[in-house]
């Protein structure tokens, strides 16, 4: 049987090139079982002319088919569906219900999708105003280099890191380049036993809740804070105590008696961006030691301090041991890379590892070996440098604005990071704001969230300007203050 040229149409939502389109669409018909083994394909010529794209176009992606044994070539006859190609299998099966006959919801008791968590439009790139957090600026990336590295992170001397099960381990080059480059910088030593490569922060977080915490354990955590710990501790069933922070970040003596656990965010505190000094870090860590309780410490953008030079981590500071230290690359070079590590004692680390196998295993070996390459080549490091240069000229630009427009900041503190934390006035409900905002093609973060719920105000927002460009900062802030004036008037 012959297969028709029209039995082809390149449709709109196909990516990549020519090539790689036409390939795709012989391939599905194949797997999808429109094209059966021994099926004669159109010759490239009639194909190329029904599609309207050149004949060596059409003879590219049927070689590269015969590679892949989706199609087989037979001398001057031409090329046919191959016997050996890959098939769906086939299953019969009922007729589908038209409502689920299972309570799904009452079954999990929706635990983990009514969490309370910050919540950005998927289309967030196309809002001429994005003050949102945590997002990549493509104009910084290093996409050449980054690519160079992938290739080279696919080739066959790497074939073992992209294709192997780690089980338990990761990949040492990585680690080695974290040991030597990275963590120094945070006046912190460690062997390759105390540290551990996790899927970015957040996960890291997760593994540290999970170890670390329990029924019958108590944690702290700051008050506003990281919205998405609040979730991870729920899960283990500990105790949680929320500690206001002040302009210095956690005060130590606040800490009630009893805590196991204290998550704090010194290096920027989440959302504040304040600065814990060295006097109040030494305080924190020796009441750890008198009253034997554990400090996790997400080093929450520690590249990105600009403004004067960065203060030594915690786990600088730590003696005994009682510093589980949590860093990432997720924002430093994209939050998709999802890679993060964690530094602790081999106790630790040992009991996580333990858990990370059972869940995920281990980070994806090729991402592991990419990221290894791009920063032993030095491209992380002119990445950071070109993010810092522009993350300054940005907040000095939205700070003028800030304060052309009469913007309340409440937290001004810090020495660099992507955004501002903001109050507007009493009785401004900031998701309402948000929502009229939206329409306006601006984007901010409600603060609601990051607070206990027991006691969250409504009238804090944070502005970040990780993406949006210098050019419409001013313009922008215009927007959220005539806004912020409505919203007060009503």
């Amino acid at each position: 049987m012959a297969i028709p040229p029209e039995a082809f149409f390149l449709a709109n939502n196909l990516t990549g090139t020519l090539q790689q389109r036409i390939r795709q669409l012989v391939a599905e018909g194949i797997v999808m079982g429109r094209f059966r083994a021994g099926d004669k394909m159109p010759s490239s010529r009639g194909l190329a002319a029904h599609l309207g794209v050149s004949r060596i176009t059409v003879t590219l992606a049927y070689a590269d088919l015969v590679a892949s044994d989706y199609l087989t070539s037979r001398g001057r006859s031409g090329y046919y569906v191959s016997e050996n190609a890959p098939l769906q299998p086939e299953f019969e099966t009922g007729p589908r219900l038209a409502v689920d006959q299972v309570d799904y919801a009452a079954l999990t008791g929706r635990r983990f999708s009514t969490a309370d968590q910050l919540q950005r439009p998927a289309d967030w790139a196309q809002f001429r105003y994005p003050f949102i957090y945590g997002q990549a600026d493509a104009s910084l990336f290093d996409h050449q280099n980054w690519r160079q590295c992938a290739l080279r992170a696919l080739g066959k001397r790497d074939f073992e890191a992209l294709t192997s099960d780690y089980y338990d381990r990761d990949d040492p080059l990585l680690i080695e380049y974290i040991q030597r480059n990275i963590l120094p910088r945070r006046g912190i030593e460690a062997q390759a036993g105390e540290v551990l490569l996790t899927m970015g922060a957040q996960n890291a977080l997760w593994l540290a809740g999970q170890v670390l915490t329990g029924p019958g354990k108590r944690a702290v955590v700051e008050n506003p804070g990281y919205p998405s710990l609040r979730t991870i501790l729920a899960q283990t069933g500990c105790a949680v105590d929320w500690v206001d922070v002040d302009r210095d970040g956690l005060p130590p003596e606040a800490l009630q008696q009893g805590v196991d656990v204290v998550f704090t965010t010194a290096s920027h505190h989440c959302p504040t961006n304040a600065t814990m000094p060295i006097a109040r870090r030494r305080d924190l860590v020796d009441a750890a030691s008198a009253r034997n309780f554990v400090i996790v410490e997400d080093d929450y953008e520690f590249e990105m301090s600009f403004l004067q030079p960065v203060s030594p981590a915690l786990k600088s500071l730590d003696r005994e041991g009682r510093v589980i230290y949590v860093g990432s690359f997720s924002k430093s070079i994209f939050p998709g890379l999802r890679l993060g590590y964690i530094v602790a004692p081999e106790g630790f680390i040992r009991e996580a590892r333990a858990l990370r196998a059972l869940t995920l295993r281990h980070p994806p070996g090729h991402i592991q070996r990419t990221a290894a390459y791009f920063l032993s080549l030095g491209h992380y490091e002119a990445l950071v440098n070109r993010m810092k240069q522009a993350f300054k000229r940005r907040r000095l630009a939205m700070a003028d604005a800030m304060e052309a427009a009469g913007l309340t900041v409440a937290g001004q503190g810090g020495v660099g990071g992507s955004s501002f934390w903001m109050a507007a006035p009493e009785g401004v409900d900031t998701e309402t704001l948000a929502r009229d905002l939206h329409n306006q093609g601006v984007l901010i973060e409600p603060g609601r969230v990051f607070f206990d719920p027991a006691r969250a105000p409504r009238n804090y927002y944070r502005l970040a300007y990780s993406t949006i460009p210098v050019g419409r900062i001013a313009e922008g802030i215009t927007l959220i203050a005539a806004a912020i004036a409505a919203s007060g008037s009503k």
